[in-house]
């Protein structure tokens, strides 16, 4: 099973990623961990990158997909992808990339929520710096305030997840972003879920629609 997560930023993609790798043994492709790993390892892909990330700019799609592409080298399971595609092109481009290895791609499942709700949500999340592990003090809270569960060390809050900061990126994910919905469900490969609803809900349909497989376009 081959799936892409939609939604906006503070929707839960994320937590819902590394639930659906527990369960199924899907891989869980994070483009933001891809790029991070390729930089601290020196490869000539993060090389190439890490001007773009210096700079606060947008790392090129052409590398993120040959990051990707690499990543999906000789990889024995399926995969759920959290954090792209992020556009139309980028979308294209994955069609591309799984066409030529014969995989093509099962389903897109759209996290939906209101706006008033994910900003609020982002305004409470908590990362690990280590290793990205995100924790949210509405939905899925750690254990002991302010230190992650499996580590015990210290969870940060980034700049991008401050209440000053979220309005733009769900601004950017508007006007980018969405033109994805469209183009999944024109091949009928979208799936829409309640991302308001708790983690384990969320997690359940998630889990009817990957082992019932029903038609495209439902919606739960």
């Amino acid at each position: 099973m081959r799936v892409v997560f939609l939604g906006p930023p503070g929707a839960g993609k994320g937590t819902q990623a590394r639930i659906l790798h527990e369960r199924f043994g899907l891989e869980q492709i994070s483009t933001g961990d891809i790029l991070r790993r390729n930089c601290v390892d020196e490869t000539e892909l993060g090389g190439q990158a890490v001007g773009y990330m210096a700079r606060g700019e947008l790392v090129p799609d052409d590398l993120v997909i040959a990051m990707i592409e690499r990543e999906l080298r000789g990889l024995p399971t399926g995969f759920v992808m959290d954090g792209f595609p992020r556009n139309v092109a980028q979308a294209e481009a994955l069609d591309a990339l799984l066409g030529r290895r014969g995989w093509p791609l099962d389903g897109a499942i759209l996290f939906s929520a209101d706006r008033a709700t994910l900003i609020a949500r982002l305004a409470s999340r908590w990362t690990n710096p280590r290793n990205g592990r995100t924790y949210n003090v509405l939905t899925n809270p750690p254990k002991v305030a302010g230190i992650d569960d499996e580590d015990g060390g210290e969870l940060l809050q980034r700049d991008d997840d401050r209440a000053d900061t979220v309005a733009t990126r769900l601004d950017v994910y508007d006007a980018q972003t969405r033109p994805l919905i469209e183009y999944y469900r024109k091949t009928g490969k979208l799936v829409e879920v309640n991302a308001l609803a708790s983690v384990e809900a969320v997690a359940e349909r998630i889990a009817s629609a990957i082992s019932a497989a029903p038609a495209p376009g439902t919606r739960w």
